[in-house]
């Protein structure tokens, strides 16, 4: 045990010490001295904390003090009524306030114990109450505060954890300072008592056991009652103090000195009404000198005061210029920022700013936000903000789209034309700029608004630049979906799912599966245009199949059946038909019997002349089948579908492939070709 863990035990015993043994007025004398001593540290230490939970112990050493000096006014009251004297400390206090006139003394130790009393102890009680009361209320709104900022990113979980400490913290204070403040109040009422002891039984004992007079009993006892009730009441006072002073403490930038100044003469200028307020009173029989010299120096207080502040905010605007610049320049954090990369963002040049710029009738805010909100209910994911920029590096008409930094897509607007599009009708009557439409290639022009109306009759679609340019974003997000949804938004997802689902979610994370897996999993779907919203059912999957297998690859598959109603329904054209291309059975078993089964997962082994005749054999098929058709469909048995995808997903993006077991058993299926190759 420390030296300094013995001091505070050893003091605690003597106090209990001090109750029962005599005392000889030497050493009360010290311990009266080492009481004011601390009285005047606590006051201070009070004063100068920044925030109350930096003075956490208060309300344990507040109970010490009490009892110390509750020890030391009976040690004293022993000293007075045995020996009708306590020590050179008392004895000088008495005769100091007490002076010509014992009763004017005590007077005055009645006011400083009714101010004490009534005035500071009742209100420091009176606010450790409401404290305590108010943030015990307050907790459960903190807490949830603290969960939706973890929730929405913007704190660790090292940092929420520290929040909730602390309004842990602050209640444990709050309720400590309210059972506290019944000991100062104690304290108070116990010094009332002890001064009436020494006043009634003092007059007794000193005029049966000493034989003095009225008069020398009143000037000897009077003025050691007074004395000691100062050399208690004056700590009890400091302590009072501090208390109220704590428990009204908010957090703040300095100290209670710092606070006081700079809150009190934060507008100078007000000074000078408060001056001339005072001048105006010189003007009534109020000493015209005095009210002339305050005001004087509350008018020079405010000039001084207003001077400082406008060369201080001179100083901080020229110190946050050059802090901005060098943090910008060489800040080790500003650095560290530049190496952060936006998900989506969508750049333009300047020649398009009229489109994202709201003031000169820009929509494309508006259009982005329903755009998220229309691919959460397409895909099942919550799609990041898109950062929007103008880009003088770019053709004043080209914009760019950027996944994670990549440019991933570019196009070309006119903002006074309008985009015709018509693959089918050759018209050179419609004069226009000929383009490709940047979403799906197919072939338009830019036109004129004058010849809008005759392209609209000739057949073609046309449409306004803001809606060319948010269809584009919409299918590059889809496209690029699966790069979109990493561990973070995965965990996202699996956390909102718990709410509704927490007994499917523990059965799946972190065993079998990691969020890792998981990702990969709801990634491989969304890479073939596969919503992943119907996450409990993908969930239930992996569930079943995740203590099987954990080949990703092979779970995607799993849940693309689970998902076969979906899948149906999102294939099927409006004659409720779905049309497609089937592999024939030679090609079926020719890829069965090449796959290559690995440690690290299955692959297709074919020879690179095999695999090409395969693909311009599956294109062959799909252009002749699905000229007319949005998208063109490859149907073959599950065994090989995965293995299909993966051959042809470089070169056909666009081919869906689709297997028996992921389609619903009444599903009306029209077969538009056979795949073969020789």
């Amino acid at each position: 045990m420390s030296a300094r863990d013995l001091s505070v035990l050893i003091g605690v015993i003597l106090i209990v010490i001090m109750l029962v043994i005599p005392l000889p007025g030497g050493l009360l004398s010290f311990l009266i001295l080492m009481n004011i001593s601390l009285a005047l540290i606590v006051i201070l230490v009070a004063m100068n904390t920044k925030e109350p939970l930096d003075f956490a112990i208060f309300p344990s050493l507040l109970l010490l003090l009490t009892l110390f000096r509750l020890g030391l006014n009976v040690s004293t009251t022993r000293s007075i009524l045995s020996n009708a004297e306590a020590g050179g400390v008392i004895d000088t206090f008495g005769n100091f306030v007490t002076g010509g006139s014992t009763f004017v003394g005590f007077v005055i130790f009645l006011i400083l114990v009714v101010i004490q009393f009534i005035v500071i102890t009742k209100g420091a009680e009176r606010v450790s109450e409401v404290a305590a009361r108010f943030t015990l209320d307050a907790m459960p709104g903190k807490q949830m505060s603290i969960d939706a900022d973890l929730n929405a990113g913007l704190i660790t979980e090292q940092q929420a954890k520290e929040r909730r400490e602390k309004i842990e913290n602050e209640a444990d204070f709050y309720g400590a300072m309210d059972g506290a403040s019944k000991f100062v109040k104690g304290d108070a009422i116990a010094g009332i008592v002890i001064v009436l002891v020494n006043i009634i039984f003092g007059f007794i004992i000193g005029m049966t056991q000493f034989g003095y007079s009225f008069t020398q009993t009143v000037d000897v006892f009077m003025r050691l009652t007074v004395g000691d009730g100062l050399v208690s009441q004056i700590p009890a006072l400091l302590i009072a103090t501090a208390t109220g002073i704590i428990v009204t403490r908010v957090a703040a930038e300095g100290n209670l000195s710092y606070d006081v100044t700079a809150q009190l003469f934060r507008y100078p200028k007000l000074l000078y009404v408060a001056a001339g307020a005072i001048f105006l009173l010189g003007l009534t029989p109020i000493n015209f000198g005095l009210t002339t010299s305050i005001a004087a120096a509350l008018g020079i207080g405010g000039f001084y005061l207003d001077s400082a502040q406008q060369r201080q905010e001179e100083v901080d605007d020229f110190v946050d210029d050059e802090e901005e610049t060098s943090q910008e320049m060489s800040s080790p954090e500003s650095v560290v920022q530049l190496l952060n990369t936006d998900p989506i963002e969508f750049e333009f040049g300047y020649a398009l700013i009229p489109i994202a710029d709201t003031n000169q009738g820009g929509d494309l805010l508006d259009r982005i936000v329903m755009i998220r909100r229309q691919l959460a209910l397409e895909l099942g994911m919550v799609i990041p903000v898109v950062r929007i920029r103008d880009n003088i590096q770019l053709n004043p008409n080209e914009y760019q789209l950027k996944i994670k930094g990549n440019e991933v897509a570019k196009g070309e607007l006119y903002l006074n034309h309008y985009l015709a599009m018509s693959p089918d009708i050759e018209d050179d009557t419609i004069d226009g700029i000929d383009t490709l439409e940047p979403a799906f290639g197919l072939p338009a022009k830019w036109i004129n608004e004058e010849v809008k109306d005759e392209a609209e009759l000739s057949g073609y679609t046309v449409v306004d630049p803001p809606s060319v340019v948010s269809t584009h974003i919409t299918e590059v997000i889809k496209k690029h979906a699966s790069q979109l949804l990493g561990r973070e938004e995965t965990k996202q997802l699996i956390d909102h799912l718990k709410e509704s689902h927490p007994i499917l979610v523990e059965e799946v994370t972190p065993e079998p599966l990691s969020i890792g897996d998981i990702q990969k999993i709801l990634g491989k779907l969304l890479d073939e245009q596969v919503a992943i919203r119907n996450l409990p059912t993908i969930f239930e999957t992996l569930a079943d199949y995740g203590k099987l297998t954990n080949d990703t690859d092979l779970l995607a598959e799993y849940s693309r059946q689970s998902l076969s109603v979906q899948i149906t329904k999102q294939y099927m054209n409006d004659d409720r038909i779905m049309k497609v291309v089937t592999l024939s059975p030679h090609l079926e078993k020719l890829i069965v019997d090449n796959i290559q089964q690995t440690e690290h997962g299955n692959f297709l082994n074919l020879d690179p002349e095999q695999q090409q005749a395969m693909i311009e054999a599956i294109n062959q098929e799909t252009n002749r089948a699905f000229v007319q058709e949005s998208a063109a469909i490859v149907l073959c048995s599950p065994a090989v579908r995965m293995y299909v995808k993966q051959l042809i997903s470089r070169f056909l993006p666009e081919v869906v492939v689709l297997s028996y077991n992921e389609l619903e058993p009444d599903a009306d299926v029209e077969s538009a070709g056979v795949v073969n190759v020789s």
